[in-house]
């Protein structure tokens, strides 16, 4: 059944860690195919690509999304997605889910359940999260924390571990403490596509350049973001040719599987 909101997909050809990586393949088809699927199979009423190079486009003929031809100059996924916008023609009070162009496995219910968060909250955007359970992940600055407010409302994103666990880390940094209070920021984001330009014209704040992390634009300029549980987990995205390999193996266990139980192969991953 059709979904009261849009998906719109940033697609950058010259990705400076994996070249050419939205027509990287995975199982014989190109990447950025695999992560369309998942935003047409959460049933969003239109999915966009906005792509920088004429190959993506070739990439999606057939495929039942549609692709905005944006300008290769944009710095961010953000500046690319506005540009879509204003090419799609969305009213200001659209519903985006902004799905990255290199997660190939996104499940549908995680794009729902970011559409949703925004709905509910009321929140000028929206974003998913998933506890921690390995101190490894509170340590890796890779992995990007947040911590919320009772209402759910991000009141802060970090590389660093956060909240910093003074008594038990002072002890011991080697395992979890007890509790349910960290979380890992999942990079999928909703808001209406009249603040989505809005955010694309606000200039970087002091720390996003900190942190390099461009959602802290939006905390630092007072904004609200809110920040739902995912409902099902999010396979690693592909950033670098060992996620590419990670991914293959990952569709060829999926494919196994599905084999094993009998179901058609989905082609596209769980």
């Amino acid at each position: 059944m059709s979904q009261d909101f849009v998906v719109a997909i940033p697609a950058r050809y010259a990705a400076s860690r994996l070249p050419g990586k939205p027509l990287r393949e995975i199982g014989g088809e190109p990447l950025v195919l695999h992560v369309a699927r998942r935003a047409l199979a959460a049933g969003a009423r239109e999915v966009w690509v906005a792509a920088d190079d004429e190959r993506i486009a070739q990439a999606l003929k057939d495929s039942g999304v549609q692709v905005a031809m944006t300008s290769p100059d944009h710095a961010s996924g953000t500046d690319r997605l506005a540009e879509c916008a204003d090419l799609a023609g969305w009213r200001d009070d659209t519903v985006v889910v902004n799905l990255q162009g290199d997660e190939p496995f996104a499940p549908a219910a995680g794009i729902v359940a970011t559409a949703q968060t925004l709905r509910d909250s009321g929140a000028e955007m929206s974003t998913l999260a998933v506890p921690i359970t390995q101190v490894e992940v509170l340590f890796d600055p890779n992995a990007v924390k947040l911590v919320r407010a009772g209402n759910g409302d991000a009141l802060y994103f970090s590389r660093a571990p956060i909240p910093w666990p003074r008594d038990a880390f002072a002890k011991d940094r080697e395992r979890m403490p007890g509790g349910d209070e960290w979380l890992r920021h999942i990079g999928i984001y909703g808001y209406r596509a009249g603040f989505l330009r809005k955010f694309a014209k606000l200039r970087p704040g002091r720390l996003e350049q900190i942190e390099s992390l461009e959602q802290l634009r939006v905390l630092e300029a007072g904004y609200r973001i809110a920040v739902g549980i995912t409902p099902e987990p999010f396979p690693p995205g592909v950033d670098t040719p060992e996620d590419l390999a990670r991914a293959e193996a990952h569709l060829a266990q999926t494919r196994q599987d599905e084999a094993s139980a009998g179901e058609p192969a989905s082609g596209e991953g769980a």
